[in-house]
């Protein structure tokens, strides 16, 4: 069993950690927009509260307003003949539409609106009103138990009507000033009372009214708000699933896009682009269609790599097996050696396919964290000829170097890297130059660029075989060259490294129009 373990740095976990979701972990894009959605109607619908406070200040009002009634007519029946006072009350009724009632000292009922003239009120049953009121009640007792409303006691008219029976008249005792209280009657609606007594205390005065207005005042609002809530959450919920539709959707196809791609069930894994989305999604989708792309194209390239690898590494293994096993069957000490020479040139030979494999196999990722410095190209070339001059690398050919200015030729990159670039270049114009033939070098600034250019005095380039060169493993070396001196990775590993630092190498005809090759480099310059 192969356990892989995955080390994050720092600054990564606190990327991921301030990404993640805690208690929507699990929930579904779709349902986090409707919630999000459903949230602001959930706000809107708080005004339902509102309005039972809003109820229970116009209940102040009105009680602030019967005892302020009460205080009149109290202060009325003083300058009015007893014979009088039955108009009197019954007018401050109708006028006032209340029921008002006068008790003796003995607390028994003297007068009676409602018996000197017609009822301003009525009491309704609510077993007679229709299934809506229902509903409205009930929606009133679940508002006042949700915002634990103080519960109001239920009113009855005394079947005995005298003083004692009415709580209020108890509460004044000897007090003259006027009081009130709220209940509810039995369809819901406020039953104002107020009780007085007279000047001289020996009256008792009551009022009472059903003030179904403010009943109807509140459910009024409450049914705008509730149609409100209605439409808005109507609309919330068409614009979340038109969200959920243009963002869900197309990224759970790309999901399942990216899935499909990563189980390589299909021969062309291709991720949809959506061109006609400008947005950040259509912006997705083509990053994950050119990540799919390039991972495409670096999968068949490690593919063909590691095919070509085996290709290369077979032919020195076959010779060399012949080899051991001629030296089995030989005894003559003459091919013996021979044989054993031509082993030891294949080890070589396998030896220097694997560095160089390891190398081009390592250069694209060492590139990828590499930290470009300020390198000068002229400089650079100088000391590596020199280099080459005491490890005497170029006996049998002459290098002409035009060296350009101090610091004109100034790039961003990786110096080993370039210098294993030029290093490669050198090889290849020494091994096909002839002997004493000129190897001219040349860097000079061009606008934002740096070109360089390599030439020798060989055998040329042929237009069909410039692009091939650069493939791994070409070799098309002179017949007189010694064989496997060469693993056919320079010029590839060359081209990866320039194309890292953003430049371009291609093969080119020599500038002064004469037999060779020639290979320029282009790069960007660095300030």
């Amino acid at each position: 069993m192969v356990r892989v373990i995955v080390f994050q740095s720092k600054q990564e976990r606190k990327s991921e950690t301030s990404l993640s979701l805690s208690w929507s972990a699990r929930m579904s894009l779709t349902s986090r927009i409707l919630a999000v959605n459903v949230l602001a109607i959930a706000l809107l619908a708080g005004s339902l509260f509102y309005l039972n406070n809003y109820r229970n200040r116009l209940t102040e009002e009105r009680l602030a307003q019967a005892r302020l009634q009460m205080s009149i007519v109290t202060d009325a029946m003083k300058f009015v003949e007893k014979e009088h006072r039955a108009a009197l009350l019954v007018q401050f009724a109708n006028h006032l539409d209340n029921r008002i009632r006068v008790y003796d000292s003995q607390g028994f009922k003297t007068l009676d609106s409602f018996e000197l003239a017609e009822p301003t009120y009525r009491l309704i049953d609510p077993k007679t009103e229709p299934w809506r009121k229902d509903a409205a009640r009930f929606l009133d007792r679940s508002v006042e138990y949700i915002v634990f409303s103080q519960a109001i006691e239920q009113f009855s008219e005394p079947k005995n009507d005298v003083a004692e029976n009415w709580p209020s008249l108890q509460r004044l005792g000897s007090k003259t000033a006027p009081v009130s209280t709220v209940k509810y009657a039995e369809d819901r609606t406020p039953v104002i009372i107020a009780g007085s007594k007279t000047e001289d205390g020996t009256e008792s005065v009551l009022l009472t009214s059903n003030a179904r207005d403010i009943t109807r005042i509140v459910r009024a609002e409450r049914s705008s708000v509730v149609l409100v809530m209605l439409v808005a959450a109507i609309v919330s919920i068409l614009l979340s699933l038109f969200l959920a539709r243009t963002i869900v959707r197309p990224i759970r196809k790309l999901a399942r896009a990216a899935l499909r791609v990563r189980m390589g069930r299909e021969p062309e894994m291709m991720i949809p682009k959506m061109p006609e989305r400008r947005d950040e999604i259509g912006q997705l989708a083509r990053a994950l269609s050119d990540m799919s792309g390039a991972l495409r194209q670096r999968i068949d390239a490690t593919e063909a790599f590691a095919a070509d690898v085996t290709h290369e590494i077979k032919n020195p293994l076959a010779s060399l097996r012949s080899a051991l096993e001629g030296l089995g069957r030989v005894d003559d000490p003459n091919l013996q050696s021979q044989l054993l020479t031509v082993a030891s040139d294949d080890v070589r030979r396998i030896d220097r396919l694997i560095n160089d494999i390891s190398d081009a196999s390592r250069v694209d990722a060492e590139l990828a964290r590499t930290k470009f410095e300020r390198v000068d190209i002229g400089g650079m070339i100088e000391q590596l000829l020199l280099a080459r001059e005491r490890r005497e690398e170029n006996v049998s050919n002459e290098i002409a170097y035009a060296r350009p200015g101090k610091g004109v030729t100034t790039i961003m990159g990786d110096d080993g890297r370039l210098e294993r670039v030029f290093s490669n270049l050198l090889d290849n114009a020494v091994s096909f130059s002839p002997a004493g033939g000129l190897i001219e070098i040349m860097a000079t600034p061009d606008g934002d660029e740096v070109i360089v250019h390599i030439s020798d005095q060989g055998p040329g380039i042929p237009n069909e075989q410039r692009a091939a060169i650069f493939k791994r493993f070409h070799s098309d070396r002179p017949a007189e060259e010694e064989f496997g001196k060469h693993s056919g990775l320079g010029l590839a590993i060359a081209k990866t490294i320039i194309e890292g630092h953003e430049g371009q190498i291609r093969a080119i005809d020599r500038l002064d129009k004469q037999q060779g090759a020639c290979f320029e480099i282009r790069l960007p310059k660095g300030y």
